[in-house]
Order: structure tokens, then sequence, then C-alpha cells
């Protein structure tokens, strides 16, 4: 059975590009293999933060994920931080990890310039977290957009290079080469306002991005007075970002093709007949999403148990490849079972 991992920042609300790309793929992998999901804590830790609003953020994005239509008796999901296991096997994997990739990592040089204060050494060793939330569950497929193409390469060539040293034979305490699953629509939702940069929780302002539990009039404001172009001609291309972006967002939305997005356009009266499109279809696909959000997380208690509980199920895998991974590397004791 394939086994999929992925991991999701609790930092800020969850846009569009965060459900499109990420999340609904979470839902889809639960009926094609093992799918184990952690909320990355420790991630957030790596830029500026307030320790009680990553708390609260943590049981946002539980109860967003939940709505979305994660199953606990389905899935496993966790808090990273609940597993020791990752930051164990972090430092372990650092011996097979080169500083220079680090260094020429994008998100490191776009968020370290971005830091006033302090470059914290953890943006630096970001991508080996990373890794090991992936490798120490051995994961067959990572379900994330294209913007973590680069991050998927780097923790795929560390688990080559751990194998080549310390098991060149193969066998049991190999780590596994994940591959990457990025959904063929909506790989890439692009701000609303600026249509050449993806849409992000942090950058631009908020008529440019929307939020997963955004109310219905909101949405259709916001699409309304996403930026296209002069031409009001309905069509695709490098030099139509905006009109892109949004037949993009609509074929996502009614899970269907481009090709049969733009089909359904034939009759529309220019770009306001396709920004009302998009936004009905944004807001069908969010409705029930943001009506089971609300019972969700007024159950702060109920958050805790299924986060407890799928720690406690991830724990058991993590730890048996932490076992073998030392073996290995001759760190502690010879395992002996």
């Amino acid at each position: 059975m394939t086994r999929i991992f992925s991991g999701i920042q609790p930092t800020g609300r969850k846009h569009l590009g965060n459900y499109i790309g990420a999340i609904r793929q979470y839902v889809a992998g639960q009926d094609r293999g093992e799918a184990i999901y952690c909320i990355v804590d420790l991630h957030a830790v790596t830029v500026r933060y307030e320790p009680a609003e990553l708390r609260e953020r943590v049981l946002d994005t539980a109860a967003i994920l939940l709505a979305a239509g994660l199953d606990p008796d389905r899935c496993i999901l966790f808090r990273q931080s609940d597993v020791e296991e990752h930051t164990y096997l972090t430092w372990l994997l650092t011996s097979v990890t080169a500083v220079g990739e680090l260094d020429r990592m994008h998100q490191f040089k776009s968020k370290s310039a971005a830091q006033r204060e302090l470059v914290s050494a953890g943006l630096l060793f970001y991508p080996v977290l990373m890794a090991s939330d992936v490798l120490v569950y051995r994961a067959d497929e990572v379900p994330v957009g294209e913007d973590q193409r680069e991050h998927i390469e780097l923790m795929r060539e560390s688990a080559r290079r751990y194998n080549a040293r310390f098991v060149p034979d193969g066998g049991p305490k190999s780590l596994v080469v994940p591959e990457h699953r990025i959904p063929q629509v909506g790989a890439r939702i692009m701000d609303l306002q600026e249509p050449t940069r993806k849409m992000s929780t942090t950058v631009g302002p908020d008529e440019g991005r929307v939020y997963v539990l955004d109310e219905p009039d909101d949405i259709l404001k916001k699409f309304k007075r996403a930026v296209t172009d002069s031409e009001n001609e309905i069509r695709i291309g490098p030099d139509k970002p905006g009109v892109t972006n949004l037949v993009d967002i609509l074929a996502a939305a009614r899970d269907t093709t481009v090709e049969e997005a733009l089909a359904s356009l034939e009759g529309a009266r220019g770009y306001g007949d396709l920004k009302v499109a998009v936004a009905e279809a944004v807001i069908d696909m969010l409705a029930p999403v943001r009506e089971r959000y609300v019972a969700l997380r007024a159950d702060e208690a109920a958050l805790e148990a299924i986060l407890a509980a799928g720690a406690e199920k991830a724990r058991a895998i993590a730890q048996d490849t932490l076992l073998d991974v030392r073996d290995a590397m001759g760190v502690g004791p010879g395992r002996t079972a």
C-alpha cells in the first residue's frame, strides 16, 4: 500500500491556494493509501511568532483539515512537535546534507531577506526538518504544491546519500526515496490582485487572496475586483496571467479540466461573467468546509484528543525508522530487534 505524507503550516489563515494545492489532495489521499498528515508547528518557529497564537493556529488548522474531510479513522493526523523522532532524525540527516544546498534554497533566500531582526539557523535548516518529516515515515508519496518541488528534491537526495553511505546493499534500514504529487489543475493559485505572484497569506493585501473561511459575499467581492486586462477576451496564455488564473481556479473548484472550464464560458459576456462564475464555483466548494469548521473549532478538547491519538500512531511508525537509522549509522547501542 502506498504511504502518503504531507505537512501543513499552522501560521496564518488558510487561503484558496492552500486548499486546492494541498488540503484537497490530503482528503483524496485517504482513498489512495495509508495517509499521514501533520501540522508542522516546529517549522513555524523559524521566524518571529507569538507562542499563544501558534497554539491557537494549530487548532484552527486541525479544524479546517477535519472540516475539509480528513477522517481520523482513515488517516493519521497529528501535531509535529508531539513526535520527537522528527527532530532526532533531522540531526542525523544533517550529516548527509550539504550546507551549500541549503543556502541556495529559494525559500531561505526570500525569508532571510525579509527578516529585520534575526536570520535564524532554523530557517537555514528548515529543509532538513522537512526531509525528516517525510523520511521518518518512509513515505512513498508527498502531495505538495509546485512551489515545494525543490524541497522534495533535497529530501530525495538526502535519502539517496544516506542509503549509499550507510546501507549500500539496500535492505530494511534503507530510507524510501519519495515521489512528489502535484495536482494537475490548480497546482499554483496566483494572487487575485497581482496574478504573476503566488497567492500568499503574508504578502500583499487581503483583496488578493480568498480565505477558506471567507463569507460568500466577501468571496464574490474579491473575485469581482480581480485583476485581468483590457482586452475583455476570455482566453488563457502567458500574456493573460489574470484570466489564466481565474480559469485555473474555475477548473479546480468544479473539479474539471481547464479545457472544460473554458468551454463552459463560451456564452460569457466578458470578464464580468467569468468572475461571477469563478466566485460561485469557489463559494459552492468552500461552503461545506466553513459550515463544519464552526462546530469543530468550538470543541478544543476533541481537537486535542484527535491530535494526541494521531501522534501515538505516528510515533509507532517513526520510532521504528529512527531505530533503524541509528543502528545503521552506529549511533547508540546496536539494535537487537
